[in-house]
């Protein structure tokens, strides 16, 4: 236990704690200055904001791809279910470089979406594709084992009892896999608030329309302002525990189900 403690105290609570120190140097007022200004205000507005719309499609679509994954066989199955962790392997500015190729407007994809007035690249809605990209594979690899776990039994019951497939879905299923798909939402959310990488080559970067907060708190260093870095990324971080709070009750209250049951 002392080993441990020792080691985790090295590596993350001394570096954090490090972060609180410095922004303990200001003052109240200037940390509220800094925080609440325009330009940083909607940089969090928009890791915030988008993180938890790409959360909330990679639960939606992340269930189809678990349940098809589990539930059906297909020709090239494994390459799909292989292909699902390549956000996990491949290097976030890689990732960020390719999707900008892709729809950029001379990209593949993007010259298609141009002629529709549809603009993906150096827009909000570019950031949004990069959330999603890289958290897909949380949602997806979170559900799989418990869909994959799930006795058949228990739906081919409720359909002896005169229940219809959504009924079913709704009734059985879901109530089974919740908790595993609240708990990959979570992650995705937290995963895609401190992204960078695959971002900011598709953002754009522009102040006041598509800046994400991690950037900000880059430019604030490399222009000295030390101050208004450890301000913003406090923020980031606070909101960075509550969510490994929520996401630690999840995964409790999951395990007490799966108990019970």
């Amino acid at each position: 236990m002392g080993l441990t403690l020792t080691w985790l105290g090295l590596i993350v609570l001394l570096p954090l704690s490090a972060l609180f120190i410095k922004t303990s140097e200001i003052s109240l007022e200037r940390f509220i200055a800094i925080v609440t200004s325009t330009r940083t205000l909607h940089a969090l507005q928009i890791s915030f904001g988008l993180s938890l719309a790409a959360a909330a499609i990679n639960l939606v679509f992340g269930a189809i791809v678990v349940w098809v994954l589990v539930r059906y066989d297909f020709p090239f199955k494994k390459g799909v279910d292989a292909l699902i962790d390549i956000p996990f392997a491949l290097p976030t500015a890689v990732a960020g470089i390719a999707l900008t190729a892709l729809y950029a407007p001379n990209g593949w994809i993007g010259a298609l979406l141009a002629p529709l007035g549809i603009e993906v690249a150096f827009t909000p809605f570019g950031i949004l594709v990069a959330l999603i990209f890289i958290g897909l594979p949380f949602v997806v690899r979170t559900v799989e084992p418990v869909l994959a776990d799930l006795d058949q039994e228990l739906e081919e019951a409720a359909a002896s009892l005169g229940a219809t497939r959504p009924q079913a879905l709704w009734r059985v299923v879901l109530p089974s896999i919740w908790p595993a798909l609240l708990t990959g939402f979570a992650l995705a959310f937290a995963r895609a608030v401190g992204e960078y990488g695959s971002v900011i080559f598709i953002a754009g970067n522009l102040p006041g329309v598509s800046e994400i907060a991690p950037l900000l708190i880059v430019i604030r260093l490399e222009e000295f302002r030390y101050a208004d870095a450890t301000a913003i990324a406090c923020v980031m971080l606070v909101a960075a525990f509550a969510l490994l709070f929520v996401i630690n009750r999840l995964q409790r209250w999951a395990e007490t189900r799966g108990a019970k049951a």
